[in-house]
């Protein structure tokens, strides 16, 4: 309630003067939320005590030595996940709350140690061999695990950047890696796939009501992953043949993600849509523009652009109207 309305009931003589002092006190001192300043203190002591904690062993490699260092690491790794499997809630296939406040620290800490033993362990000893793809399965597929055992949106995301990095490193030869060298049409049609994945992903999620909070972690990497591969698969096949295939790509993908956030009320989802739509319209226009080759054709161009920017900050501005007060994420 508002204080004026205290005060009106104080005046009519419905609350004592005492009562009306200990309301405009309260008022006066308004609690201030230290919510989200917490999270990210603790977020950063997490960091901090992991590259801590690496720094040391960098710098003291040689007195402290590899086997006591693996088991260090593997001791903090255990002794997380023990501690979040002696609290966690059970399991859900909709949203679980934390069960306090350390948990998803305590959890996140627990999986960034267990991916420094995956790699420290490989590195030196070399278990795997020259078979990095292995290397990084079976942490891609424990993260996988942790996150929707534990329903942690934080390990979602290193595990779907572990997916991109397990099937990079599985068709990518090692001698590609060592001279940086990514103009591949088979690299392109892997993150391609990868981006495919996490779309599908994402809309499992909503059609078999599991985990669909997971959904926006899914869209996030999957919608840009994709777009980005159409766009690479268009520039290296122009005019090859197999180029209009990719923009088709696009305007199907733009078509399917338009009507979703429509459908979910994603303002996010449905601006970063719009502007990797509208580069494909810009795509034409230049495609159109060097197909006739013309002064004219070239002055039907910059005016189509400046049109079609026109029309793109309207769209913006009238779906911003449409969804305000509605978007979910």
């Amino acid at each position: 309630m508002e204080p004026e309305f205290y005060r009106q009931l104080h005046e009519q003589g419905i609350i004592s003067d005492a009562s009306f002092e200990k309301v405009k006190h309260k008022h006066q001192n308004v609690l201030f939320s230290l919510h989200w300043e917490l999270k990210t203190i603790l977020y950063l002591g997490v960091t901090l005590l992991s590259g801590g904690l690496g720094t040391l062993i960098y710098k003291n490699i040689d007195t402290i030595g590899h086997q006591v260092i693996l088991a260090l690491i593997a001791l903090v790794s255990a002794s997380s996940f023990f501690y979040c499997s002696k609290h966690v809630l059970p399991f859900s296939k909709d949203k679980v709350a934390s069960p306090n406040t350390s948990f998803d620290y305590v959890l996140l800490l627990g999986a960034i140690t267990m991916v420094s033993f995956a790699g420290y362990i490989q590195y030196q000893y070399n278990i795997f061999g020259n078979n990095y793809g292995l290397a990084t399965l079976f942490p891609m597929l424990a993260l996988f695990y942790i996150a929707h055992r534990f329903d942690h949106l934080g390990i979602l995301s290193m595990a779907i950047v572990s997916l991109g990095l397990w099937m990079g490193l599985t068709v990518t030869p090692k001698k590609l890696l060592s001279y940086g060298t990514f103009n591949s049409q088979t690299i392109i049609g892997t993150y391609l796939t990868f981006g495919v994945l996490l779309l599908i992903a994402g809309f499992l999620t909503q059609r078999y009501d599991f985990k669909k909070h997971f959904k926006f972690s899914y869209h996030h990497y999957g919608v840009h992953v994709t777009y980005i591969a159409l766009y690479a698969g268009y520039f290296y096949n122009y005019q090859k043949g197999t180029d209009l295939l990719f923009l088709a790509g696009v305007i199907a993908l733009t078509a399917y993600l338009y009507f979703d956030s429509l459908k979910t009320l994603s303002y996010y989802f449905m601006v970063i849509t719009v502007l990797y739509g509208y580069f494909g319209v810009c795509c034409l226009i230049v495609r159109l523009c060097m197909l006739f080759q013309s002064g004219e054709a070239f002055s039907v161009g910059i005016l189509a652009f400046l049109l079609s920017g026109v029309g793109l900050i309207l769209l913006l501005i009238e779906l911003s109207k449409k969804m305000r007060g509605h978007d979910r994420f």
